[in-house]
């Protein structure tokens, strides 16, 4: 079995029991393990690129935005745990990465989710040790991703694919790739286990700035054709509660543009903010100074950035990791539209 099969195969399976589980009702109907009628549960990750949700969580935006629904969450430390939570109905939306939120919606066959908002673009890279001064230095080298099929993981192998270097899923080939944990990659690297890392925000800063790494590729300058924007996180919900309680949906979209606004209007209360909330979620306090340059690497926006989200199935099946997959139907992006109208403000665009 190849190992895009295996890994797609392992995700339909969850999927399948998920759904099995709760018969594919929404979270709390019926038994299920999410908040139930009256409910919104929302999932997201403890991570700088997704401090639209820490903010907005931390200073009760979402909560005063959901009105008489009330909000309940749920924090993941990968995207496929997130994506299942979706599938089991334990969580009715949750911000995420693209190549998880991809994966998901090609195992349900495009019926389990939708894409609703952008949250954040940009934020990743390749940072290497000093000594390795150019992209000719990297044959040889071993260099780390967070996780197999994962977006930066798909990045590096797409990376290595235009190179014409020859990589695979085992560690072998001209570039060894060791996917592991972002919180072993910063260990791996200071013993010398590893010669780089492409990482997000704020894994790429905290290399940089505590373990000496020099960033050698800012994925930004891959991606001409938008402008160096390319998705990070967005926000999907379950298709079934987006139909079943539009409105709860919606006020879900009012808290995240408030809140996205707020954190480009006002980015150091947005940091104390995201750093408080982080403090709570995992006990221990972020360096401001790794913060502050993790946000002024990335983007926060609603504009889901669609175009990039193409161009990262069309990689991830170029490497190997993704069977050909057909996105149309994959954004929801009328609720948005229509609350920007109101606004005077631009819409975004889908695919097509």
């Amino acid at each position: 079995m190849s190992m895009r099969t295996s890994v797609l195969s392992a995700a339909a399976v969850v999927m399948a029991l998920g759904l099995a589980a709760t018969g594919c009702g929404r979270a709390g109907d019926d038994g299920g393990e999410g908040g139930g009628p009256g409910t919104l549960t929302l999932g997201y990750f403890p991570n700088i690129t997704h401090a639209p949700a820490l903010v907005g969580v931390e200073d009760g935006t979402f909560a005063d935005a959901l009105g008489d629904v009330e909000l309940q969450t749920q924090t993941f430390n990968a995207g496929p745990d997130a994506v299942n939570a979706l599938f089991a109905g334990e969580v009715d939306a949750t911000f995420i990465g693209p190549n998880p939120a991809i994966s998901g919606w090609a195992q349900s066959d495009g019926a389990a989710l939708r894409v609703i908002a952008g949250s954040t673009s940009r934020g990743a890279g390749l940072v290497v040790r000093p000594g390795i001064d150019s992209v000719e230095d990297l044959p040889g080298t071993t260099i780390s991703t967070p996780q197999l099929g994962n977006t930066q993981d798909v990045a590096l192998r797409w990376f290595a694919r235009e190179q014409g270097w020859d990589v695979d899923t085992e560690g072998g080939g001209e570039v060894s790739i060791l996917p592991q944990g972002n919180a072993e990659i910063i260990d791996a690297f200071v013993l010398g286990e590893i010669d780089g890392a492409w990482v997000p925000e704020p894994h790429l800063s905290r290399l940089v700035d505590e373990a000496g790494a020099e960033l050698l590729v800012d994925e930004t300058d891959l991606w001409p054709d938008t402008g160096g924007e390319f998705v990070t996180t967005h926000l999907i919900v379950s298709a079934e509660f987006l139909e079943s309680d539009p409105e709860a949906v919606e006020n879900l979209l009012r808290g995240h543009i408030e809140t996205v606004d707020r954190i480009n209007e006002n980015p150091e209360d947005a940091q104390a903010a995201a750093i408080s909330h982080l403090e709570s979620l995992t006990g221990g306090e972020p360096d401001p100074e790794v913060v502050a340059s993790a946000f002024e690497n990335v983007t926060f926006t609603v504009d889901p950035i669609a175009p990039s989200l193409q161009g990262g199935a069309e990689h991830a099946e170029a490497v190997g990791l993704l069977d050909p997959v057909d996105l149309d139907g994959i954004y929801a992006l009328e609720p948005l539209n229509g609350l920007l109208a109101e606004e005077g403000r631009d819409e975004v665009a889908g695919l097509g």
